[in-house]
């Protein structure tokens, strides 16, 4: 059964059908100031995301993680009509979701009900936005929670080196904000501060609310409109975006008492809405299966060799390993960016990741939530929510030589990082590159 559902995928992505939820018209409509994009879903799933704008370019530093601690008090300190246990109490009642999340470009918080229940899970959900309590016993309770987490995230060596890479790629710039925060950060937030925070992010300027769902548009209308009343517009926001170039190759490492070593390098990658985007994203796609061959099928230098587009306000490509043999890791890196930049992606090659990416597509879109994320992440990213809509037809116009040239264009110096036994690396072969030199026992 699921080798046919993939089959049928496939026929899809190479007939030049469109994804599941651009079936029925889309429309956007401003309501108070907010605009407010509706995507028909064809099923009794209502999927509503209201989201703040921003992200790590609302606070400063010396308060990371106060937005995460925000989201997180809206559905778990109760609000000015029910405790936290009587929302939840209410809400499970009729298996109903509300939820959110922050990341380092937006905060957003979701709805997920059946149809004929919205009507009574929508008033919980315009509680939790406009009158949380941000109750102290319960913030105390959610702070520990969040602290704990941290401490756990630090002691993953995947989720620390890819932490240390943003600190050190990022130093300066917003980006280096860890939007869940620090343990000595959160302890020292208050439900009062971040109460205060809240609302004065929770403004209409920063707001975008995204409906999947088969409901009457002037029915939604009334609703947000019920919502927004008494939230004030604030001042005009913009997403600030920002180009991130390597100038050099650089190398930091940090000693740990690590089963391995885990390397990470940062470079450059287009913004989202230019003209290189999708050709980019693609290559990236493509050098994943390079390098995985490469490093650990052809070489065995590492288990899970990674590269990957990290998308967001600042936009770049990163590469990740963990391996006990650092050194030969960036002579077979090296060699295999030289080889591509060389001799580019082959016709093949690229027509089969066009498919592979396009069946990812619409395999993950299936849900009504997944649709609303993607035209929310689309409409503060690309500032084009239509681009979800459009997405298959656009990689299909693509082109090897595109494709081969955004690679070329982007990947050039790296920064890259190091936690390990630092006595099991040499920064000159990263810092200098290894191509093309005398004593690089890899060569063309």
């Amino acid at each position: 059964m699921k080798k046919y559902i993939y089959l049928l995928l496939v026929a899809a992505a190479t007939a030049g059908a469109n994804p599941a939820f651009a079936q029925q018209k889309a429309y956007e409509m401003m309501v108070d100031g907010v605009k407010v994009i509706v995507q028909p879903s064809g099923n009794d799933i209502v999927e509503i995301q209201t989201v703040i704008k921003g992200g790590v370019q609302n606070y400063p530093v010396t308060k990371i993680g106060i937005e995460s601690m925000a989201i997180s008090a809206l559905t778990e300190c109760g609000t000015l009509k029910h405790t936290k246990n009587e929302f939840k109490n209410q809400l499970n009642k009729i298996s109903a979701a509300v939820y959110g999340g922050s990341n380092k470009n937006f905060s957003v918080l979701k709805l997920n009900c059946i149809k004929s229940d919205l009507d009574v899970a929508w008033p919980l959900y315009v509680e939790a936005i406009t009158i949380p309590k941000f109750d102290a016993k319960e913030f105390e309770r959610i702070k520990q929670d969040a602290i704990t987490d941290l401490k756990a995230q630090d002691s993953d060596p995947d989720n620390a080196i890819d932490k240390y890479a943003d600190k050190v790629a990022f130093a300066g710039r917003d980006y280096a904000k860890d939007p869940n925060g620090t343990p000595e950060i959160i302890q020292k937030l208050t439900a009062e501060e971040t109460k205060a925070y809240y609302h004065s992010v929770l403004t209409k300027s920063r707001m975008l609310i995204v409906v999947v769902a088969d409901l009457d548009r002037a029915a939604i209308e009334a609703k947000v409109k019920g919502m927004l009343t008494g939230i004030k517009q604030g001042a005009p926001f913009e997403l600030k975006k920002s180009f991130f170039r390597a100038y050099k190759n650089t190398f930091s490492a940090e000693s740990r008492e690590l089963a391995t070593n885990y390397v990470e390098g940062i470079t450059s990658g287009p913004a989202p809405g230019t003209p290189d985007f999708d050709a980019f994203n693609v290559a990236m796609r493509i050098f994943y299966d390079k390098h995985f061959l490469d490093v650990r099928t052809n070489n065995g230098l590492s288990y899970a060799p990674s590269a990957w587009f990290s998308v967001g306000a600042t936009s770049v490509a990163k590469f990740s390993v963990s391996t006990t043999e650092p050194d030969k890791y960036i002579r077979v890196f090296d060699k295999l960016v030289d080889r591509i930049k060389s001799q580019g992606f082959n016709a093949a090659e690229v027509a089969d990741m066009k498919v592979t990416y396009l069946t990812g597509f619409y395999y993950k879109n299936e849900t009504n939530s997944a649709q609303a994320s993607s035209i929310a992440s689309n409409e503060v990213l690309h500032n084009n929510w239509k681009r979800s809509l459009t997405l298959a037809e656009d990689v299909k116009k693509l082109t090897p030589q595109q494709i081969s040239d955004a690679f070329r264009k982007y990947i050039g110096n790296i920064i890259w990082v190091y936690q390990g036994d630092t006595k099991k690396v040499s920064p000159l072969l990263f810092t200098n590159g290894t191509l093309n030199k005398g004593d690089n026992p890899v060569s063309h």
